[in-house]
């Protein structure tokens, strides 16, 4: 069971599925279109699956089944059962159990029990099975809720609010956005004072100027939730004035009368296809709108992980407003692996002013996942003092570039300590992410720029491939890059080319050595994974380097000791190189030469490694195309089977296909 049209189309692709896994196992599935198709497949005793909107049981026969084997799942049943439909639908099939299923149950309504009372009269906590908000921040299915409130210039008077909303929202029992919208029909003064044409100005000014600082850098967008269609259709006109107008749309439904007592309402209505189209393009990060005005249409059911602001001009509260506001607490990573780590209400009304207020049923359920953005704020500032003390102390002594060097290698040789400091400065940068621009920031900009270079430093330092920001988020990078140079990062980051002559050149050099061998040895893999005809010779040596390496991180050795044992395979590589422009060879050739040098199985039967190359390039020159065509290798492979003749036929196997991988492979 859903309540209503829309719903049923939301949750349209989870039914075909499930509809199709009933039917794989012959379980007969039917959609009641109308009254009359319901009360006929309870009249026929109808076993299977019924798909059906509750207001199809408006005048369906009392005990029309009277099984007790009847099961009636029931969406949103917070708001289905509670009036005549619940009835009609309990007194059609009385034996029935009835599940219900919402993420805004409520406890008690101005006309008497909710949902507990209905579907939880035997349950001592009210619940069959709870899934709290707290829970699914901690599954990561969600994420957490900051809000904060906008200038008080624009937003609604407390006692306004407190008397013109929340007195009559109580007497009214609201439980969802139609009857949320009958309530502010009443409030004559409230709605006045939210649609006046000075405000929209104000607040549409605030809006465009928050959403180009705080949301657009970060690339995500928003929802401007207004108090009406018409209040919709002033923002429209208002930030068009101020952003291009393909950031925005307006999404509200239609009436048949707006065309003369709404004309401006009217003009900006949406067709069906265009709405269908701005629901799909508004989830693509590089499509426009960017922002979608709203006032009833989209606030349930709709989800956009990019969603990361909405601006709340419209009072609300319990159940439509928690549904609302978790527009924005989809989870999403973006194409360069950046997180979205909270979603943002920027609250011009003030209900968020009172959670306990607003939100009066399971207020439990709400703390410390929907909180003030000064939450942050407060993080923000302990993380950054606690960062700049176990991080940016560089001692004493030596130049700026020194000092930095002095850290990136010596209290990050570890990786175990590294690890630790990027969890820390990806924890301070989300923050500064959602924060920024923001006065109170001011004082710790200085750190938190020296703290973001040595991220990237450390970063870079250690990474096999460097970047000159790493993977410093949206805003912080733009800070970064915004500095004119980055102190020691061109040293700390460069490759050097693994010989005798650049590692003695180096000797001489200041700074530490710790740093020195990982630019050898970075230059050395560099080197092995961009020649894949030199690879078979230098990839025992890059091992033998990466080993070395692994023992300076763990301290088994020092920089000064990895430093002549690198110069003893930049030696063993300059020998290996000589040998191969002596040979004569091609550089694939020779690394069949190198590869079996030592083969205990060549040996013994009396081949020589050389021998076996230099057949190879000559057998190459005979089947030039043995790479590409099959053929023409299966004859390769047969003529290079002749030397081999003495070993046995396992080892004759295992040699061909090395020669063949190595001569002929694609880039390998």
């Amino acid at each position: 069971m859903v309540d209503r049209t829309e719903l049923e189309g939301q949750l349209k692709g989870w039914v075909e599925r499930l509809l199709g896994e009933m039917q794989q196992q012959d379980i007969a599935v039917r959609r009641a279109n109308n009254k009359a198709e319901l009360q006929a497949l309870l009249d026929a005793d109808f076993r299977g699956l019924i798909i059906s909107m509750i207001h199809k049981f408006e005048a369906i026969r009392k005990d029309s089944c009277l099984r007790d084997n009847v099961y009636v799942f029931i969406d949103e049943a917070h708001r289905s059962v509670a009036k005549d439909l619940g009835t009609y639908l309990m007194a059609a099939v009385p034996k029935a159990t009835i599940i219900g299923f919402t993420g805004t149950p409520i406890a008690r309504t101005s006309q008497g029990e909710g949902t507990f009372k209905i579907f939880g009269a035997q349950d001592e906590p009210g619940y069959l099975d709870k899934y709290s908000i707290a829970e699914s921040i901690a599954d990561e299915t969600t994420l957490p809720i900051k809000h904060v409130m906008a200038p008080s210039t624009m937003t609604v008077p407390a006692d306004r609010l407190d008397k013109e909303f929340f007195a009559l929202a109580d007497s009214e029992g609201v439980t969802d956005v139609e009857e949320l919208n009958k309530v502010l029909d009443r409030a004559v003064g409230l709605r006045t004072f939210l649609t006046a044409d000075d405000r929209i100005e104000k607040v549409a000014a605030f809006v465009a100027e928050h959403f180009k600082e705080s949301v657009l850098p970060l690339g995500y967008k928003a929802f401007l939730v207004a108090v009406n269609r018409e209040a919709c259709a002033k923002y429209k006109r208002a930030l068009d004035k101020l952003l291009p107008s393909e950031w925005s749309v307006p999404v509200y439904t239609e009436n048949a009368a707006d065309a003369i007592d709404r004309p401006l309402v009217a003009e900006l209505q949406l067709s069906p296809e265009r709405e269908e189209d701005v629901r799909l393009l508004f989830k693509k990060p590089a499509e426009d709108p960017k922002i979608l005005i709203v006032t009833d249409k989209l606030l349930t059911g709709y989800d956009a992980p990019l969603l990361y602001c909405l601006y709340l001009d419209k009072p609300m509260r319990d159940h439509v407003l928690l549904q609302s506001i978790a527009r924005v607490n989809r989870p999403y990573v973006d194409a360069n692996g950046v997180q979205k780590r909270v979603g943002l209400v920027v609250d011009f009304v003030g209900v968020l002013r009172e959670l306990k207020k607003a939100l009066q049923f399971d207020s439990s359920d709400v703390s410390g996942v929907i909180e003030d953005l000064d939450v942050l704020l407060q993080d923000f500032q302990q993380k950054i003092a606690q960062a700049e003390t176990d991080y940016l102390d560089a001692g004493e002594g030596g130049s700026a570039d020194e000092r930095l060097e002095r850290l990136v290698y010596g209290r990050f040789l570890a990786p175990e300590a590294r690890k630790a400091f990027f969890e820390a400065y990806k924890e301070i940068e989300a923050l500064w992410e959602i924060l920024s621009p923001s006065p109170e920031l001011r004082d710790h900009i200085a750190t938190y720029k020296h703290l973001s270079q040595l991220y990237a430093a450390v970063r870079n330092a250690y990474a096999d491939k460097v970047g000159f920001v790493a993977d410093l988020a949206y805003k912080t990078r733009r800070l970064i890059e915004g500095s004119a140079t980055q102190e020691g990062l061109g040293r700390l980051t460069k490759s050097v080319t693994f010989d005798v002559k650049t590692l003695e050149s180096l000797r001489g050099e200041k700074g530490s050595d710790e740093g020195k061998v990982f630019n050898l040895v970075r230059g050395l893999q560099q080197e092995v994974d961009e020649d894949a005809a030199t690879a078979p010779v230098l990839q025992p040596l890059k091992d033998r380097a990466e080993r070395i390496l692994k023992d300076l991180e763990e301290r088994k050795t020092t920089g000064l000791a990895a430093m002549d044992l690198l110069a003893q395979l930049a030696a063993e590589k300059e020998a290996a190189l000589k040998t191969a422009r002596d040979s004569g060879l091609t550089a694939r050739a020779f690394a069949i030469y190198w590869t079996f040098r030592g083969d205990a199985a060549l040996r013994g039967a009396g081949i020589e490694a050389m021998e076996i190359a230099r057949e190879a390039e000559a057998l190459l020159g005979r089947f030039p195309n043995a790479a590409v065509n099959p053929d023409e290798q299966r004859r390769f492979r047969a003529a290079l089977y002749k030397p081999l003749l003495a070993l046995s036929k396992d080892e004759r196997a295992r040699v061909v296909d090395l020669v063949v991988k190595l001569l002929l492979t694609e880039g390998e």
